[in-house]
């Protein structure tokens, strides 16, 4: 009998679908038809988001009887019986949405139900995020609308499934310290693959046809070389707004092969991730003076942009040539923690997030341990910074630690922070929104 709830809803959905079909909105009818395809799912998650599905639904329906009751009206057409039968599938609409909302329907719709909140949270914000892209960018943002126009939306709700899918997977602190790195490495890859497909005669590939090195210093020295183009930059810095940090353990194109080559094995013994270099704070602050310095004198002097280019390729290998040697030699990154100038950046102006990782008394009084030192690849717990009850200056906000922590609730004795919530809500809030900036990152971040 719960099942019969589920078909007023999937029928609504397909009323919709074949609205997208007969405006040309094929996104939309793929869109439409994929949240269908969720309703013969368990997934608690996905009763709430068709649920939000159908009541935008309606909404839509009503516009589209306003619009075309105006259009009809100004005709001097009838339209009376037209507003009725939109006004009637706009009210099914929301009726068959409000059915999802029983009692019935939570218990059919009841898989991995602790989980819902934080998948529906990432799956919403990545729709929200990439319609607002997708409706204020002055050119196709989304890969899917340059090859088959008018397809965005199905990339949209691609992106939002697997975002909603991945979260719920993030919350097992155990297994989201071997699927960080992978979903990392994953957005590394799309990224770069789309660069060199780009540079292979398929510009489609490529945000637009204006190129700049993929070197991370350059969000910062590329705007004061050209005196304008600050997109990265405020992009950058609402990122460290939200989630701190974590932009350099998450979101960042090269800080994924950082990660990747600590990992390689090594000629020498294996050994866990060594402590931070002491040299680390002086050499990425030289480095960022040098970058800033070297950007302006280049664009006091008219230096050509050619030359510019070479000397910020060549910043960018010895960063590569780094990763290579000592942070596979180290067992932790070293480039991101010891050289990168936008990994000090993000550690200073991180402070302006509001998430915080903290360590409770039992650190020091009942265990000191070392599980969350050995997996620290950013040198940010040492013995002093874990007795401190809180990691050093460079963490990142990974939550490598919290899944090795070996105590019963490690998400209470190490974990996030978050106002006066409690660790584990602190860590459902950034996951929800780290997990919906790589999607969204996923879904338009080129060159």
């Amino acid at each position: 009998m719960a099942a019969l709830l589920s078909l007023p809803a999937a029928l609504a959905l397909l009323l919709l679908a074949a609205h997208g079909l007969r405006f040309g909105d094929m996104g939309l009818l793929c869109a439409c038809l994929g949240c269908a395809a969720l309703l013969f799912t368990r997934w608690a998650f996905a009763r709430t988001v068709c649920l939000v599905a159908l009541a935008a639904g309606s909404l839509l329906w009503v516009d589209t009887a306003l619009t075309l009751t105006a259009v009809r009206r100004g005709m001097g057409e009838p339209w009376l019986r037209l507003a009725l039968i939109l006004g009637g599938t706009a009210a099914f609409t929301l009726a068959s949405g409000l059915l999802l909302a029983t009692r019935r329907a939570r218990e059919r719709f009841s898989r991995n139900a602790d989980a819902a909140p934080v998948q529906v949270a990432a799956f919403v914000t990545v729709v929200a995020l990439l319609e607002l892209a997708r409706a204020m960018a002055p050119l196709p943002v989304l890969l899917v609308d340059r090859f088959p126009p008018g397809y965005g939306r199905l990339e949209i709700f691609a992106l939002a499934l697997y975002a909603a899918l991945l979260a719920g997977a993030m919350l097992d602190p155990t297994r989201a310290a071997r699927l960080r790195p992978r979903y990392w490495g994953l957005f590394s890859a799309v990224f770069f693959l789309q660069l060199i497909l780009g540079l292979s005669g398929l510009p489609d590939f490529l945000m637009t046809g204006s190129l700049h090195l993929p070197v991370p210093a350059l969000i910062v020295g590329g705007p004061l070389y050209r005196g304008g183009g600050y997109f990265m930059p405020v992009l950058y810095l609402s990122t460290l707004l939200l989630v701190g940090p974590a932009w350099c353990s998450h979101l960042c194109y090269i800080g994924a092969w950082d990660d990747a080559a600590s990992r390689l094995p090594s000629r020498l013994p294996s050994r866990p991730p060594g402590p931070l270099p002491r040299h680390a704070w002086p050499t990425r602050s030289l480095a960022l003076v040098l970058v800033v310095l070297a950007a302006l004198t280049f664009r006091l002097l008219g230096v050509p942009g050619t030359v510019a280019v070479l000397s910020a390729a060549a910043f960018g290998l010895i960063g590569v040539g780094i990763m290579l040697t000592l942070s596979r030699r180290r067992g932790m990154m070293v480039h991101c923690t010891a050289y990168c100038p936008i990994g000090l950046v993000g550690n200073l102006l991180g402070k302006l997030s509001p998430f915080r990782l903290r360590m409770d008394a039992g650190c020091a009084r009942f265990s000191r341990c070392g599980a969350c030192a050995r997996a620290c690849r950013y040198g940010a717990l040492s013995e002093r910074d874990v007795a401190r009850g809180r990691p050093g200056l460079t963490c990142t906000l990974c939550g490598d630690c919290v899944g090795v922590c070996p105590m019963k609730n490690p998400s209470t004795h190490m974990g996030y922070r978050l106002f006066a919530l409690s660790p584990e809500t602190s860590r459902r809030v950034f996951l929800a929104i780290v997990i919906s900036l790589h999607a969204v990152f996923l879904g338009v971040a080129r060159i």
